[in-house]
């Protein structure tokens, strides 16, 4: 028996210094975890203000609240902030984006509007510190330069930011390449693996927290419907690890979101914002 036990504390040791945070960084103000993020900016559901358009930033910019965005890497290795990996579901032409030139992504528009895809450049000059991002990069056959040519754009940005991914490479490449820059980890729970593009066993090691030793994340970016009794989220904001809910809609228990995470992201409503100390 106290062999089984020694063993099960053992087992649980481990897990714990597998999942353990990255030790935040001194100067990362607090602001970045007491903001409300417009999820792709502060679209429509009717699609007259389209995901991650420039005047979707520019709203969420005017309404105070922070903003989560997407990047991408084109055929020419220029960042642009779109989601998806194909132009079908926002422009209606069956091309992928890292097949195109930027040239002939600029004669495409999003959802039927005049706003057209965006450069990541073109954003930050725009923001311009007025409020905190969540830069998403998402998994790119050309992985190190996105990385690195996002690094060097933040470099020079002087605005409130962090970055985060499903890719746990990516995530690695910034834990050693810039190990001062907040970055998460996004996972999500079983019930909603479906409607995301990640590999079962990329999945797995995520769910996991598999892959936090060798990426050390300061937060972990959860599905808020799939966060219930998670173990390991728990212990992860116990060992001092930030929490970030996704997507919370008007519709979802949002006094739960609030209570379960530092942060959220949300669309489709305007939440009230509140700071740290009243939540």
């Amino acid at each position: 028996m106290t062999l089984y036990i020694l063993a099960g504390i053992a087992i649980f040791t481990i897990y714990i210094l597998m999942l353990f945070p990255g030790r935040m960084p001194k100067e990362v103000d607090d602001q970045l975890w007491t903001s409300y993020y417009a999820h792709r900016g502060l679209h429509e559901k009717d699609k007259s203000i389209p995901e991650n358009s420039m005047i979707a930033f520019t709203k969420a910019v005017n309404a105070g609240y922070g903003i989560e965005m997407d990047l991408n890497l084109t055929a020419d290795g220029k960042i642009i902030v779109f989601h998806d990996d194909s132009l079908l579901r926002l422009c209606g032409v069956d091309k992928l984006i890292a097949d195109c030139t930027y040239e002939e992504l600029s004669g495409y528009h999003l959802e039927n509007t005049e706003e057209k895809i965006p450069l990541f450049e073109e954003v930050l000059r725009m923001v311009d510190g007025q409020v905190p991002l969540i830069v998403e990069l998402k998994n790119s056959k050309n992985l190190k330069e996105l990385c690195s040519k996002t690094a060097e754009m933040l470099d020079d940005y002087e605005g409130l930011y962090c970055v985060e991914s499903f890719q746990p490479l990516i995530v690695r490449w910034f834990y050693k390449n810039r190990p001062d820059v907040v970055r998460g980890q996004i996972s999500v729970g079983r019930k909603s693996l479906k409607e995301i593009d990640v590999k079962l066993w990329q999945w797995l090691l995520i769910i996991s927290f598999g892959t936090n030793f060798i990426t050390r994340p300061h937060f972990m970016a959860f599905c808020h419907g799939d966060a219930r009794r998670k173990l390991g989220l728990s212990l992860f904001h116990l060992l001092t690890g930030r929490l970030v809910g996704w997507t919370v809609q008007d519709t979802d228990d949002i006094e739960y979101c609030m209570k379960k995470f530092d942060v959220i992201i949300f669309e489709y409503f305007e939440p009230e914002t509140k700071t740290a100390d009243q939540r």
